[in-house]
């Protein structure tokens, strides 16, 4: 198997450790350690100090998976894997298709929903939102709709747009797959990040019997470095692949991340409640900024999620934009092509603390090369 370079990542690799700012990031600023221990229980802490450093289940950890359990109506811990997010989605296509295949992603996207894909040699439609709202039309999904389509992939909340659907959209979605006996691959990586008055949808593997749900502890919790995610779904069988396949790759999980995990699942406010007081408040003084800018020329607020996807009003492309950005103020920014996607747009992350300051030179910078 050949699979193309994971361009977004290299780009990541580049100047992520090295620029002083990130504008683009799409996670929430990671907590210490020490603020998930003092938050913890004496029954985690006593988890945490006589773990041992051993091979784990490849399932996962059975206690963890039952606290995951919690978070879903219809599933008990035999409907439940752990592993690292990426692990995941790697493993479900590798497991749910071949190169007979037809498959349709959300675009743009995290360049590992498609890429894939692509490299198990499925064919591969992009189901694109109005570029005006970012809102996507459940008809035209519907007409990419082919006699061999096996999957449909989502991402709600979605990255980098921020866009978001409501359940009568999401429930035509599955209404569609059912009628054709297509999977559902839905990433969920933003669960629960709600920054709008829209209400939050429940989990695909609750709704739909051929629906795959990923979420883990990356986005919402803010908790990236633990590398701890999860497959939901009511078909087992699928489950039992996936376990087959991860013996392959990592065979079991980290014991201390783990640990970590279950003491974030339980006391889930104390991490989910500042990343959102945070992402809002990021998201109005962007808001603000960007009125009295005519570098932006489009910002759409994220309706869920940490990012949205802003369009500039430049001459260059916005690859070269983001490489002289950074090389003028040390702030780093995710241009459309990290997500093959024609136009000049960035990526805009707002889950960061020292955003109000990254704004503030990001003002001089448009001052200084774009009056």
């Amino acid at each position: 198997m050949k699979i193309n370079h994971f361009k977004l990542e290299r780009y990541f690799a580049k100047h992520e450790f090295t620029a002083k700012y990130l504008l683009s990031s799409s996670d929430c600023d990671g907590y210490e350690l020490k603020y998930v221990l003092d938050g913890a229980s004496a029954k985690e802490l006593a988890l945490w100090e006589n773990m041992k450093l051993g091979y784990t289940e490849s399932e996962g950890n059975p206690l963890l998976r039952k606290i995951i359990s919690t978070n879903y109506k219809k599933q008990s811990i035999d409907n439940i894997v752990v592993a690292t997010p990426g692990e995941l989605n790697f493993i479900s296509m590798n497991v749910l298709l071949d190169s007979s295949d037809h498959v349709i992603t959300v675009a743009p996207c995290y360049q590992s929903l498609y890429e894939v894909v692509k490299s198990i040699g499925c064919e591969l439609s992009n189901w694109y939102p109005s570029q005006d709202d970012w809102t996507f039309d459940t008809k035209k999904l519907e007409q990419l709709i082919k006699p061999n389509t096996k999957l449909i992939i989502l991402n709600f909340p979605h990255n980098p747009t921020g866009s978001y659907l409501s359940l009568d959209q999401l429930n035509e979605i599955i209404r569609i797959a059912r009628e054709k006996n297509i999977y559902i691959f839905s990433d969920e990586m933003y669960h629960k990040l709600m920054v709008s008055e829209l209400p939050e949808l429940p989990p695909l593997c609750d709704l739909y019997e051929k629906g795959i749900s990923l979420w883990g502890a990356s986005k919402t919790f803010g908790l990236a470095g633990l590398r701890t995610g999860w497959l939901v779904s009511q078909d087992k069988e699928f489950l039992a692949r996936v376990v087959s396949y991860k013996d392959y790759l990592s065979i079991c999980n980290s014991a201390p991340s783990e640990v970590l995990t279950i003491m974030a699942l339980n006391h889930m406010d104390r991490l989910i409640l500042p990343n959102l007081k945070k992402v809002k408040r990021n998201i109005a003084l962007f808001a603000e900024f960007a009125e009295n800018q005519k570098v932006i020329e489009n910002f759409v607020p994220p309706r869920a999620g940490t990012t949205s996807f802003v369009k500039l009003n430049i001459e260059c492309s916005s690859l070269e934009f983001s490489e002289h950005l950074v090389k003028e103020t040390g702030i780093m920014t995710v241009p459309a092509e990290m997500f093959e996607y024609e136009g000049k747009y960035i990526r805009v992350g707002f889950g960061r603390e020292n955003f109000p300051e990254m704004l503030e030179i990001l003002g001089g910078y448009f001052k200084k090369f774009y009056v």
